[in-house]
């Protein structure tokens, strides 16, 4: 009964629900570049490469074996370096895209947690924090002023 009880907990808090957006916003924002860089960034650098695919791109240990049917008796063994390029390069455009993202995001959180910033609404906790923190520099002037009388 316990356990129930905590998991409920867990769940009404919002953590549970915190991690279920952030899961499904992941797998949206991940659909987003997956497009962005296949299909948008990459075929300039194949055009730019001459038609270059990466993946097709491998240094052949062993070629392929044929029987005298066409059949195959030793598969091809081959280092595909060209997956790793394409992967790679996939990681730095989704490393460059989730940058700029959180740059943006911090940006747009520095604004709202300014307080002098009339044109974007302060939120009420660091509101709070701001009249709390000028109360007590007025409140440290009024002891300084009264212990140099």
């Amino acid at each position: 009964m316990k356990l129930i009880k905590e998991f409920k907990e867990f769940a009404v808090k919002g953590n549970m629900m915190d991690m279920a957006v952030g899961i499904i916003i992941g797998a949206a924002f991940n659909k987003v570049i997956d497009v962005l860089a296949k299909q948008v960034l990459l075929p300039p650098l194949s055009l730019l490469s001459d038609g270059l695919s990466f993946q097709d791109k491998k240094v052949i240990l062993r070629d392929e074996v044929l029987d005298a049917s066409g059949g195959v008796t030793l598969s091809e063994v081959a280092i595909a370096y060209g997956a790793l390029l394409e992967v790679f390069l996939d990681f730095l455009i989704i490393g460059f895209t989730i940058f700029l993202v959180v740059k943006f995001m911090n940006r747009l959180k520095r604004k709202a947690q300014d307080t002098e910033d009339t044109t974007v609404v302060t939120p009420k906790d660091i509101e709070l924090l701001s009249k709390l923190n000028n109360l007590m520099e007025e409140q440290n002037a009024i002891l300084k002023a009264q212990k140099g009388s």
